[in-house]
Parts: C-alpha cells; sequence; structure tokens
C-alpha cells in the first residue's frame, strides 16, 4: 500500500474531521473536490483507511462504566487464541480487543451499564469459558483521550 504527500495530507485531516465535503477537504489539501473523491475512494478500496467512524461517549448512551481486562489464556495454541478473537470479534461488550505480548495474552476495552452488568458479563464471557485462565479488570476513572488518529508521515519523494 503506497501513498504520497497528498494522500499523507488528506489522512492528516479526515483523521480530525472525516465529515467535511470534499470541496472543503480538497481545497485544504490543494486539490479539486472530483480528485479528492477519487483519491479517498483509493485509500479506502486499499485499505489505509479502515473506516469512517464517530466517537461515542460511553456515558451519554448509558454505558458510564467502563474498564480495561488483561486475559490470560489456559495454553497459547493457535486454535484457542482463534477461539477467543471469535468471541471478542462477536461481544457488543468488548469495545476493542488486542492480542498483546507480555504478561497477559489479550487486553480488553469493556463497557458496561453497572457494575453488576459487568459482573454478569464475566460469568458469561470469562468464567465459562474453559479456555481462559484468568483475568484482571481495572476500571476506568477518567477517559483522558479517546481516538483512533495516528501520527502520518509524509513519504520521501525520490
Amino acid at each position: 500500500m503506497r501513498y504520497d504527500r497528498i494522500d499523507a495530507r488528506i489522512l492528516e485531516i479526515v483523521q480530525k474531521n472525516n465529515r467535511l465535503t470534499s470541496e472543503v477537504l480538497g481545497e485544504m489539501a490543494g486539490l479539486s473536490a472530483t480528485a479528492c473523491q477519487r483519491r479517498l475512494k483509493r485509500l479506502r478500496s486499499e485499505g489505509i483507511i479502515e473506516a469512517d467512524v464517530s466517537i461515542v461517549s460511553p456515558k451519554a448512551v448509558g454505558r458510564p462504566i467502563q474498564m480495561l481486562v488483561l486475559v490470560t489464556l489456559e495454553r497459547e495454541r493457535s486454535d484457542i487464541i482463534d477461539r477467543f478473537k471469535k468471541a471478542i470479534k462477536s461481544s457488543a461488550e468488548v469495545v476493542n480487543g488486542f492480542y498483546v505480548t507480555g504478561d497477559a495474552d489479550f487486553v480488553l476495552y469493556v463497557t458496561a451499564n453497572s457494575m453488576e452488568d459487568y459482573e454478569q458479563f464475566t460469568r458469561l464471557f470469562f468464567y465459562a469459558n474453559p479456555d481462559i485462565k484468568g483475568f484482571k479488570t481495572m476500571v476506568i476513572v477518567d477517559r483522558v483521550k479517546a481516538g483512533f488518529a495516528i501520527p502520518i508521515e509524509a513519504p520521501s519523494e525520490d
């Protein structure tokens, strides 16, 4: 997947605000609206832009309890890892899931309506799963920063 300096500029802009019109985005990137639309379409089709999303406040939609959960599997076998990845993807409570190195095998970002709901979730998602050796929950006190923007480096021109 390759991108040029103009693509890098477009990526910087849409990570901050993906609701800009093609005209405004093109003006900011130094392109016509049509050229900007073409580039966005290519960036999406090549998987450089994975999704266009809105960041929703968990508290505003009745899910004020947020946790980071460190999960350790019983064994690190590919079938067990694949099963757990599938469970993560199918769970609405798990907002983000990461397969990691270190003390835990996975780190999950989970939301809940209440601690009682989270306890029920743990019973179904963790305790009922024989592939899980253990998990540690860290309750989030304050979400200091939320986003998906990553630094974009413009490629050097050869």
